[in-house]
C-alpha cells in the first residue's frame, strides 16, 4: 500500500515536471504550452509571409525553447537551422555597450568626460580611408566637444542615423553634421556609436575585433560570432530574402563598424541575452548603470520622417533609451530591447530582468517586422512593446 502511494506520488511529480517543462510561463504569469507557441508561430510565419525565422526564449541559465522556420536560402530550397550564421545588423550595438562598460569598470573609460579629451589630437583632424566615415566636417561646428560616451550609447548625440541617408536618397558625399543639441533629444544615430568605437580604440590601442573576443566571444563561448568576416562562416551562413522570393549576397565585411559589422548566430546571441539576465561580466553598480533608462524618448517613430515629431503617446509605457538598449514600463516590471534590421534581416529582442525571462527573434526575412506585435503577445504575453514607434507594421493591417 506504502509502495503503491509512493509510485503513484512519483508519477504524479514525474507528470507535473513535464508538463512544466513544456511549457513557458509569460511576463504576467499565464502559460503557453510550447506545442501551441510552435503552431501560432508557424502560423504567423505563413500569415506574413517570413521567408525565414527563428525563435529562442530564455531565462539566464535556461534556454526554454529554441527553433528554425522556414528557409536558410529558399532560391536553393535549403532548410534553416538556429546555428546559421546571420547578419546581426543593430544587434552589434548593445555588445558594443558592454564592452565599452567593461572599459568603466575598469576605469579606463568615463561615461561623461567629453571623448574629445581622450585624443591626442582635434577630433577633425583624423584621417580615415573612406569619404563617409571621418569627422573633418565637425571643424567649425565646436558642439562636437561636448559629446561623450553616455550621450552616444542612449543615442543623443545630436548626429543623424547615418550622414549619406538624405531626403533625397542616399550620397556617399554628404558631410556630417550635428542635427540637434548634443545631449537634449533620442535620434537613433549609428555615426554616434562609431565616434564612440573610434574614440575607444584611441583609448585602449587595439581594434574593435580584439576587444570584443577579449570581452564577449571567448567568455561566453561566441564561437561563431565576429565583427568580420571568417573563413569558417562560408560553410555555415543563411542568405537575406526580401519581397516574395527575392535572396541577397551575403556581405562578407573585412572591417568592423561597432554598428553595424557583426556577423553571429541565433545560438550565439542567445547566449548573449543570457548574461544580460545574469549579469555576469560587469559589477553590480555598473549593470544597474546600463539598463538606466538615460533619456525619454519623445519621438513619434524611431526612424523616418516622424523620428524629429514629438509626441507623448509612449508616455504610459516610459519608453526610453540606457545604454545600448532601449527600455519601456509593463505592469510586470521594466522590458529592455534592442531591434536590428537591413535590407533582408530584421531582428528583434527584448527581456524583462524582474521576470528573468527574455526572447530572441532573428529573421533572414524582410517581412519579418510585420508578426512581431503579435509574436511577442503571444510567447511573452507582452501587449505593451511600442510596435508603433519600431514601425512594427501588423502584416493584416
Amino acid at each position: 500500500m506504502v509502495r503503491t502511494r509512493y509510485f503513484i506520488s512519483f508519477l504524479f511529480l514525474v507528470v507535473s515536471f513535464n508538463i512544466d517543462a513544456q511549457s513557458i510561463k509569460r511576463i504576467d504569469n499565464s502559460v503557453i504550452s510550447t506545442s501551441v507557441l510552435d503552431n501560432k508561430i508557424m502560423h504567423l510565419k505563413n500569415a506574413g509571409n517570413v521567408h525565414g525565422l527563428t525563435i529562442a526564449i530564455v531565462t539566464k541559465d535556461s534556454v526554454l525553447f529554441q527553433k528554425a522556420y522556414g528557409s536558410r536560402n529558399l532560391k536553393d530550397k535549403q532548410e534553416l537551422k538556429t546555428s546559421h550564421n546571420f547578419y546581426a545588423a543593430s544587434l552589434s550595438k548593445p555588445l558594443f555597450a558592454f564592452i565599452v562598460m567593461k572599459l568603466v569598470d575598469a576605469e579606463k573609460i568615463d561615461l561623461d568626460k567629453p571623448l574629445v579629451e581622450y585624443l591626442d589630437n582635434p577630433l577633425y583632424s583624423y584621417e580615415f580611408a573612406q569619404s563617409y566615415e571621418g569627422f573633418k566636417d565637425l571643424e567649425t561646428d565646436k558642439r562636437y566637444e561636448k559629446i561623450t560616451a553616455r550621450m552616444c550609447l542612449s543615442h543623443i548625440t545630436g548626429f543623424p542615423n547615418w550622414r549619406y541617408i538624405t531626403k533625397s536618397g542616399i550620397d556617399m558625399e554628404n558631410p556630417l553634421e550635428i542635427e540637434l543639441e548634443p545631449g537634449t533629444f533620442y535620434s537613433y544615430s549609428g555615426e554616434g556609436i562609431q565616434l564612440l568605437q573610434f574614440v575607444v580604440e584611441q583609448i585602449t590601442k587595439t581594434n574593435l575585433e580584439q576587444l570584443a573576443e577579449k570581452y564577449v566571444f571567448k567568455p561566453f563561448k561566441m564561437d561563431m560570432t565576429s565583427f568580420l568576416w571568417q573563413k569558417r562562416f562560408d560553410m555555415n551562413y543563411a542568405v537575406g530574402h526580401y519581397k516574395k522570393r527575392k535572396t541577397l549576397k551575403r556581405i562578407k565585411r573585412n572591417q568592423e563598424y561597432a554598428a553595424g559589422s557583426m556577423d553571429t548566430t541565433p545560438e550565439d546571441y542567445t547566449k548573449f541575452i543570457q548574461v544580460m539576465l545574469a549579469q555576469k561580466g560587469l559589477s553590480e553598480t555598473t549593470y544597474e548603470e546600463f539598463f538606466k533608462p538615460q533619456i525619454r524618448i519623445e519621438s513619434k517613430q524611431q526612424f523616418g520622417k516622424n523620428r524629429l515629431i514629438k509626441t507623448t503617446e509612449n508616455s504610459d509605457i516610459e519608453l526610453s533609451y540606457a545604454l545600448g538598449f532601449g527600455t519601456y514600463k509593463t505592469p510586470f516590471g521594466k522590458a529592455v530591447f534592442k531591434e536590428g534590421h537591413i535590407k533582408g534581416w530584421e531582428h528583434y529582442t527584448v527581456f524583462y530582468p524582474s521576470q528573468d525571462l527574455g526572447i530572441i527573434i532573428m529573421s533572414n526575412s524582410s517581412n519579418a517586422e510585420s508578426i512581431f506585435k503579435e509574436l511577442l503577445e503571444v510567447a511573452m504575453g507582452d501587449t505593451w512593446m511600442p510596435w508603433y514607434w519600431e514601425n512594427f507594421m501588423p502584416y493584416d493591417k
